[in-house]
């Protein structure tokens, strides 16, 4: 994994793991890759892992089994997005409102623009 700068190491890996949640290569009720396997995978510390873990352990998205792993709780999948969703809104659209505001963007641009994409996506999926 090449991790960026701007952020903790940890933080980043949180973020792998709840894509794999999101996309459902870990599957709720099932037991999630070793502190291990995973630091072998992403090429870093075990500890640096075990931030991240302990991370969504907190949230309530893990749950770790004495002698048996850490497992993905039931609902894991939904409080994972809310959490995603909460932290888009507090974080990634107060940086781009700002971002519109210095640049003389508007809302309505951003629609257009927002709606041109859709279009396209939709129309290179149709097209495959």
């Amino acid at each position: 994994m090449d991790f960026k700068t701007d952020k903790p190491i940890f933080r980043q890996i949180v973020d792998l793991f709840s894509v794999r949640i999101l996309s459902g290569l870990w599957v709720e009720g099932q037991r999630i890759p070793s502190v291990r396997e995973l630091s072998v995978e992403l090429m870093v510390n075990t500890r640096t892992v075990m931030s991240a873990l302990e991370e969504l352990e907190k949230s309530g998205i893990i749950t770790s089994k004495r002698g048996m792993g850490y497992f993905l709780e039931e609902g894991a999948a939904e409080r994972e997005r809310r959490r995603r969703i909460e932290e888009f809104k507090r974080v990634k659209l107060r940086e781009l409102f700002a971002d519109m505001d210095a640049l003389g963007i508007s809302i309505d641009d951003i629609v257009d623009l927002y709606r041109s994409s859709l279009k396209q996506t939709l129309t290179n999926t149709y097209q495959s």
